[in-house]
């Protein structure tokens, strides 16, 4: 209980500390940016208003003070449409939010996760959410982010946002995730 009052207490010193840097949290106001609680690629909520552990890299129970800074600040997520790894125009927008958080903190190295919905086997969701790990992490380099602070990794379909098999769910399932170390 202790370690989870200090890492909210940590968490939440750190999100101050971005904002007074220029970094603000107005993406939360949902500002129509895809970031806390705005719409996403698809014009869906993306469902960290309330809980930052549902999808902060993939991890459904802990979260460092860091990947709540980042994400508060900028957004961790970007989405992609069926069976693509093109970048839309929402998503550039997104991670010209990243690239800038990035370069102001130099320091920061991260791992992009490239993510599937569950339609199709396992070996092609694996590809897949390689090729939109790629695309996000070549985006973030052309952008001038030190290709050596950038790793990437394919989950596929294995670590899914929702469970379903519904169009809301797909659509949340196919996804980048820029998780900060």
């Amino acid at each position: 209980m202790q370690f989870k009052r200090l890492s909210v207490l940590l968490a939440s010193l750190l999100v101050a500390a971005c904002t007074s840097s220029g970094f603000s949290d107005s993406n939360a106001s949902g500002s129509g940016q895809n970031g806390l609680g705005t719409a996403g690629a698809n014009g869906m909520t993306d469902g960290y208003t309330t809980d930052y552990g549902t999808d902060i890299g993939g991890n459904r129970e802990g979260y460092s003070a860091k990947q709540v800074a980042f994400d508060r600040a900028v957004g961790a997520r970007v989405f992609f449409g069926y069976d693509s790894s093109e970048l839309t125009s929402e998503a550039r927008a997104a991670l010209d939010r990243q690239a800038a958080y990035l370069t102001r903190f130099s320091s920061i190295v991260a791992t992009v996760e490239g993510h599937a919905d569950e339609r199709g086997t396992r070996e092609y969701n694996l590809a897949l959410g390689e090729r939109r790990a790629n695309a996000v992490r070549s985006y973030l380099v052309a952008k001038g982010i030190p290709a050596k602070r950038l790793k990437t990794i394919s989950y596929g379909k294995e670590r899914p946002f929702i469970l379903g098999s519904t169009e809301e769910a797909w659509a949340k399932n196919r996804r980048a995730v820029t998780v900060v170390e």
